[in-house]
């Protein structure tokens, strides 16, 4: 997930010594810390989750309506990839002018609505059309609630980021369970995605109205420009990619992996992008309590080494139910990934920790959305499961760099 900080209501810099917290910059902060915001946020995150998994659980189902090979869906997927790498490009500008408030509203009523009419496309251009507006609004979706959940964390003076993440898991999970639960009945999924749209918007409707009051947050410190991250910055984000390629490639290609591979009825394939969710809902839950603990470098090449070795295991298994648990371990294993990388963007020296979250968000989002139509390329060319093998050789990367990106924060 993408993450932008800003530097407004923070507590005094004293703060930026706690695990898991960014330096700060600013004495000036609500005395009370605002729940009703924080409660607002989860709905937002979880709202994400849900809506990205009823995406997710639905890739066969576009590729039988369509007719679709390898090849030809994964162009499908580039076009949300596309569309956020746009998104990305000019949603700092927008946070920056209208605040995440009113970002958070009008790119939640465009997800929806894309979401809403993916399958009811006339054919595989408009479809892609559709994707390309789905990928362009959630984007903006997505960088708006985090810029609001850093917002609130700074309220709060202590480190809840990766709760509002877990909510992104858990949504995720409730997805992928409706999901199941709504093919077993026969619900028609054109039925599935229209109700889930409708269900989103009015939460993300609601919710918006409790976020804190509009106010601009730069989230660079040149406004309205843009710099190539490089040195510390640009390590973090390449960490970031290598893991948000793994999730995003289990978000998009679990669910066809157990159905098409492993020839898993619809209802237990579902499942299985529902166990990678949850147990990333769990990990994230827990992660602040084993980063306190295990320190940011341990907790980063531990979770990177667990998630290697589970998606390794499971594909050499084969097997649905092995499957199942793997998935589990694979996203207990990326759960804590994302959050440790962007707790040190916010602390490399010499860096605003403005700045330095949104450089490694940048290109870890890229990675996010860039992954999965890469793998479906290649799992085109040589099958699905050599193409998600190749996930657990770039989370291995991960590992063998985390020590070396934490000693270049710290020192």
């Amino acid at each position: 997930m993408a993450c932008v900080l800003p530097e407004h209501g923070q507590r005094s810099a004293n703060t930026g010594d706690n695990v898991g917290m960014p330096r700060v910059n600013s004495p000036t902060l609500p005395v009370t810390p605002p729940v009703a915001a924080r409660i607002a946020t989860k709905i937002q995150f979880f709202v994400n989750g849900m809506l990205f998994a009823t995406w997710g659980v639905h890739v066969p189902t576009v590729k039988a309506l369509f007719g679709l090979d390898e090849a030809r869906l994964s162009w499908l997927m580039l076009s949300i990839g596309i569309g956020s790498l746009i998104s990305l490009t000019q949603v700092g500008g927008w946070v920056g002018r209208h605040g995440p408030r009113k970002v958070v509203a009008s790119s939640g009523l465009l997800v929806t609505l894309s979401l809403a009419a993916l399958l009811w496309m006339p054919g595989y251009f408009a479809a892609m059309g559709a994707l390309f507006l789905f990928g362009l609004a959630n984007g903006a979706f997505d960088v708006s609630m985090n810029a609001e959940a850093a917002a609130v964390e700074h309220a709060y003076a202590r480190p809840i980021m990766s709760s509002f993440h877990g909510f992104f898991s858990l949504g995720g999970f409730a997805g992928a369970l409706i999901a199941s639960l709504v093919s077993a009945a026969g619900v028609a999924p054109r039925t599935h995605l229209a109700a889930c749209s409708i269900t989103g918007l009015v939460l993300i409707l609601i919710a918006s109205r409790y976020m804190l009051p509009t106010e601009p947050i730069p989230l660079t410190d040149k406004p309205g420009g843009f710099r190539l991250p490089h040195g510390t910055i640009l390590l973090l984000g390449f960490m970031a990619a290598l893991g948000l390629v793994g999730e995003g490639a289990m978000y998009d290609w679990s669910t066809l992996y157990m159905a098409k591979t492993l020839n898993t009825p619809p209802q237990i394939a579902a499942l299985g992008y529902g166990a990678f969710s949850i147990a990333m809902a769990a990990g994230r839950f827990g992660g602040d309590w084993f980063r306190a603990r295990l320190g940011a470098g341990h907790t980063l090449s531990l979770s990177a080494w667990l998630a290697a070795i589970a998606l390794g295991i499971t594909l050499a298994i084969g097997h649905p139910a092995a499957a199942l648990a793997g998935f589990a371990l694979t996203g207990l294993g990326f759960s804590n990934m994302i959050p440790v990388l962007f707790a040190a963007a916010s602390k490399v020296p010499g860096v605003s920790a403005a700045t330095g979250i949104a450089g490694v968000s940048g290109i870890g989002y890229l990675g996010f959305m860039m992954g999965p139509p890469v793998i479906g390329a290649i799992a085109h060319a040589l099958g699905l499961p050599l193409a998600l093998s190749m996930v657990a050789g770039f989370t291995i990367i991960s590992a063998l760099l985390a020590r070396r990106a934490m000693h270049a924060v710290e020192h």
